[in-house]
């Protein structure tokens, strides 16, 4: 009878260990009452109030009180347009920052984001994304379903940006100047996409401003950024590497 006492107390323990283990891996994954996953984010309707849990991964400007951001969680990516927040807040949302987002979900040119005057609380947390190749996806259906997150493209070659043969252009028709955003072009199997170096999000300060600065047509790169879009994919670029 001991033996089996025994026996039973040591089941009873090995199962209540295995059950607060999976009880706090669920609670890590879990969404706080009221919080939407990123399934339920995405099939939402436009204009609809959205209430999400997610981490910034890169802030792009701030300005009147008014933050944007690029966002992810392990699910999926938020982009944040023009949040309410004080400059002393702003200092606060470092990259890995968790952050609870009341608003409300808008598409402008086929970008879907949280609208300008959503709200947010910080949280405890942290969490940074790993870049994801989706240099094979250029060009399918299923591209779009990793828009906004942080995403990396490789082997792609350098095309002409103008007429002129020039590798980049400031701003998208070339009336810009140093220090406004940069455009170029790459292509992979035949296709030619246009990407995006944002000034607000990377200065002429940035590496990655005088990478693209420095390319030639006909060289090979590699880059990462967070996979926004405009009237079709027109990844904001954040690295450039040229083989």
């Amino acid at each position: 009878m001991k033996k089996l006492f025994a026996l039973c107390l040591a089941l009873t323990l090995v199962f209540s260990l295995a059950g607060c283990g999976s009880n706090a891996a669920s609670d890590t994954d879990a969404k706080s009452e009221g919080v939407m996953t990123y399934a339920e984010y995405a099939a939402a309707e436009l204009d609809s109030q959205v209430v999400i849990e997610t981490y910034v991964q890169a802030k792009q400007s701030w300005w009147d009180n008014k933050a944007t951001l690029y966002t992810q969680d392990k699910d999926g990516a938020y982009f944040i347009y023009n949040m309410t927040c004080s400059e002393e807040d702003y200092a606060k949302l470092v990259p890995g920052t968790k952050i609870k987002v009341t608003g409300y979900k808008a598409e402008w040119a086929g970008e879907i984001e949280i609208a300008e005057g959503a709200t947010f609380e910080i949280e405890d947390g942290s969490y940074i994304a790993e870049a994801t190749d989706v240099t094979s996806l250029l060009g399918t259906d299923e591209l779009i379903n990793h828009q906004n997150e942080f995403v990396s493209f490789k082997g792609m070659t350098v095309e002409a940006a103008n007429d002129n043969g020039d590798a980049f252009m400031y701003n998208w028709d070339g009336s810009g100047e140093d220090g406004n955003d940069l455009y170029f072009k790459v292509s992979l199997n035949g296709q030619t996409y246009t990407f995006t170096v944002e000034s607000y999000l990377c200065d002429n300060t940035t590496d990655v401003y005088a990478a693209v600065k420095n390319l030639k047509v006909g060289d090979t790169v590699d880059m990462e950024g967070f996979l926004y879009w405009y009237e079709g994919v027109n990844p904001h670029i954040t690295s450039v590497t040229v083989k």
